[in-house]
Order: C-alpha cells, then sequence, then structure tokens
C-alpha cells in the first residue's frame, strides 16, 4: 500500500519553528517493508489532496483537531481511507470516529500492523486500542522518513511516557493515568549517538518520574557530549546531586510549570507540592547555580487571578532571570478535570473551542471568576509581548545572570526569543483550520 502520514498545522500555513514529528519516525519503524510511505508536515509544506495514496494516517492534537478534519474529508471524498490517532482521538473518540474511518486509542505500538493488515483487506475497523501498555524495548525510531525536509536542529528524542502528577488543566494524566514507562537506556543512547545533531530535546512530560532510574538515564548520557533540554518538574530542585548529574550530562536549559504565583490556585489545580521543597525563589536559585536555564511556564485565569496578575507574573520571570517564559490563558483541555468542572458549572465559552468556528487562537476558553474573559485574553498577550519586548531578549541573552557566562547559551536564548515572538504574533487571533468549513458537528 501507499501509506501517507500527515501531520496538520494549527491551519493551512508553515512554520518557523517546526521540529520532526517523532509519532510518525515510531509508525515507520512499526510499517512492514513492503509498504510505501510518503510524510507530508503542513507546517513544511502544503497538502497536496490529489497525491496518490491507499490509506492517510493522521495525528491529531487539541489545537490541531479542526485542520486534522478538514484534511480528513478531502481524502475521504475521494474514497481514500483516513485513520486518526494522538491525544486528541484517544480522549474524545466518538468525536474523532465522526470525522475519520479510524481511530486509534492510546499508544500505536502493538496496534499499528494491525490496522495496516486490516486496511489492506479492506476491513478497517472503527476503533483500535491496546488491552494493555505495549512494552518501549525493541522500538527505534525510523528517521529516514525526515531525509530532505528542514526541520530545527533541536531533533526530540523520547525516553519514557506518563506523568506521575494529576494536575487540574493537564490532559496527560488522563491520556496515561498513573502508567509510567521508560526505555531501556542502552537503546535510547545508541539512538542519541546514531544522530546527526548533538543538540536534543527530551520530549518527555516530565522527564524524571523515577529517582534511581533517572541517575542512571544521565550517567549513561554523559559521555555523549551533548547539549539538551527537557521539561522537568520543579521537586529537581530538592536533590542537588541530581541537579549535578543534569550539569554534567550536558543540560542547558529545563522548562518548568510554575502555572501560578497564588498558593490558593496552586491548590485549585492540585499542584500545590509545587512549594512543597521550598519557595520558588529557593529553587530556581538551585538549578541556575549548576549552569542551568530556566524556562518557566505560567497559567493565568484561575479563580485566584486578577488584572493584575500579569504584571506580577511578568516581573517575577524578569527578576528571577528566566531565559524563556510562556503566560498561558487557562484553556480547558478535553480529558481534563478542569474541563469536566467548568463544563458541568456552565464557565465554558466555547463548549468544543477546538472547533467552533468563532473561537481565535489565545481566546480564553472560559469565564474567569475575577475579570472577563477579554480581560484573560488581553492580559496574556501583553504579558507575553512585555516579555518579548526586543530590548527585554537582547538584555536576557547579554545578561550572564541569564546565559552563565556561555556564548552558546547566549545564542540560544536569542534564537529561541526570537522564534517565540514571531510565532507568537502570527498566531495571535487567528481561527483554526482553513477558511473552508469542516463538515458535521461533533457528536453530543
Amino acid at each position: 500500500m501507499k501509506i501517507s502520514f500527515i501531520r496538520p498545522h494549527l491551519w493551512d500555513a508553515r512554520s518557523a519553528d517546526a521540529m520532526q514529528p517523532l509519532v510518525f519516525s515510531l509508525l515507520a519503524a512499526l510499517t512492514p517493508p513492503q509498504h510505501e510511505i510518503t510524510l507530508i508536515d503542513e507546517r513544511l509544506e502544503p497538502v497536496d489532496f490529489e497525491h496518490e495514496a491507499d490509506l492517510v494516517a493522521i495525528t491529531v492534537e487539541t489545537y490541531t483537531a479542526r485542520r486534522a478534519y478538514e484534511i480528513s474529508r478531502r481524502f475521504r471524498q475521494r474514497g481514500i481511507p483516513v485513520v486518526m490517532g494522538g491525544y486528541h482521538p484517544t480522549l474524545l473518540p466518538a468525536e474523532a470516529m465522526h470525522y475519520a474511518d479510524a481511530i486509534v486509542v492510546g499508544d500505536a505500538e502493538g496496534i499499528w500492523p494491525r490496522v495496516l493488515d486490516d486496511a489492506e483487506q479492506g476491513r478497517l475497523r472503527a476503533c483500535y486500542s491496546n488491552d494493555e501498555d505495549p512494552p518501549l524495548a525493541g522500538l527505534v525510531p525510523d528517521r529516514s522518513i525526515f531525509q530532505g525536509k528542514k526541520y530545527s536542529r533541536l531533533v526530540p528524542v523520547y525516553y519514557g511516557r506518563g506523568c506521575r502528577f494529576a494536575c487540574d488543566f493537564c490532559s496527560i494524566y488522563s491520556f496515561y493515568q498513573a502508567r509510567l514507562r521508560q526505555r531501556p537506556i542502552d537503546e535510547l543512547t545508541r539512538e542519541i549517538e546514531a544522530l546527526q545533531s548533538k543538540y536534543i530535546l527530551f520530549v518527555d512530560d516530565n522527564l524524571f518520574v523515577n529517582g534511581p532510574v533517572t541517575r542512571r538515564f544521565l550517567q549513561a548520557i554523559r559521555p555523549l557530549d551533548i547539549q539538551w533540554v527537557c521539561q522537568v518538574s520543579i521537586d529537581i530542585a530538592r536533590d542537588p546531586q541530581l541537579l549535578d548529574l543534569m550539569a554534567a550530562s550536558g543540560c542547558r536549559a529545563a522548562q518548568i510549570g510554575f502555572e501560578s504565583l497564588d498558593e490558593n490556585n496552586l491548590v485549585q489545580m492540585k499542584k500545590k507540592w509545587n512549594l512543597k521543597y521550598g519557595d520558588y525563589q529557593t529553587s530556581i536559585a538551585q538549578i541556575q547555580d549548576r549552569g542551568i536555564m530556566v524556562y518557566g511556564s505560567f497559567v493565568l485565569g484561575y479563580d485566584h487571578d486578577t488584572v493584575d496578575s500579569f504584571a506580577i507574573t511578568v516581573d517575577f520571570a524578569l527578576e528571577n532571570n528566566f531565559c524563556l517564559a510562556n503566560f498561558n490563558p487557562l484553556t480547558p483541555m478535553p480529558g481534563s478535570g478542569l474541563y469536566a468542572r467548568a463544563r458541568d458549572a456552565g464557565r465554558l465559552v466555547y463548549e468544543h473551542w477546538w472547533l467552533d468556528p468563532a473561537y481565535r487562537y489565545g481566546d480564553a476558553t472560559l469565564y474567569p471568576k475575577r475579570m472577563t474573559p477579554q480581560q484573560l485574553t488581553e492580559g496574556c498577550y501583553w504579558a507575553r509581548n512585555e516579555f518579548l519586548k526586543y530590548g527585554a531578549i537582547l538584555k536576557r541573552a547579554f545578561d550572564s545572570r541569564v546565559n552563565h557566562g556561555s556564548l552558546a547559551n547566549l545564542g540560544i536564548v536569542l534564537a529561541a526569543n526570537t522564534i517565540s515572538r514571531k510565532e507568537i504574533r502570527a498566531k495571535q487571533g487567528r481561527p483554526l483550520g482553513a477558511r473552508q468549513p469542516i463538515t458535521g458537528a461533533p457528536p453530543r
């Protein structure tokens, strides 16, 4: 069969910060060699809706759902079957089945070869899912499908899956529940050694979910001479030896979800443990003292936030010398506790914001307690622009408290902030999907 993998964008336009879509390198590795594979990444190139294919496979995130459904409709009109997978179809299977011939719920390992067999026989089932978690051993991503495409120099690599924390606003826990898995460390190190890049992004939602295993992981990658960034929880600051190993193994920056400066908000989002091992400033200092830059992430719009919270949060990020920061409007993601609570309380601005033609990127999607939705939308956009002023970017890049006296870090700060500024301004206020409307409505 001729199989087309499609990575949809938020809309039918190109992006300046696209990284390799790791999921398709995993699917490629699972695909028997008799099949012909083509990858279309809409962030880099337009989708050719007339190209030949026997099966189209689309990965769907909540923000790309509307565009994914548009793409699916075009191929299905030609009689080409479409299978969808990813977080969104897993959390909203009834909706996704409305727009696809088949969906994959959960991880694709152990399922994908069965999907291909059924497609080849013309007997696709509506839904495929694993009865248990497939092992992560023995599967090395096939990155040959990325050849000839201009992705970021920062190469994504995954070590494990899942997160032990069940934060109120996050749908990751809904996807994996309490199940935590890691790849064999020797397989991971061999994959990194084979890469053409020494700049690695570990894409795990929380890289360090198991202390003893994490230490073995860091000791194993230490000789590889790589520079890497990751996403971690702030509790790493309580373990000086772990921080030392991170720095010694090449960690340049860590993204940390601070989320809120208000303890009452942290309680509401089930993240009070952020302060369990000390105040933010102490934890930040522990990390930065090792030469690791901090990329701070914040969520604004919880019940104790006011219009004053935006400036307070930006000032905190600037005063604590973050290399980069996100200021996101609180967004109820399907599958999260927040979404269910906001829906039941009648606080959703759009019941299905990811499909609603009135929704614009960056819009508030729920009614906050102490401000209006418009104030939340405008406040987050102001915060992003304030942090990403050219003067502020240059000051951060050349500040030794941010770059730790490293020319490489200086370059990272300049590039990351400049790309973020460009992407935020390009995205804000844009509708999701293309101008052509999708057919049908989400199931109720």
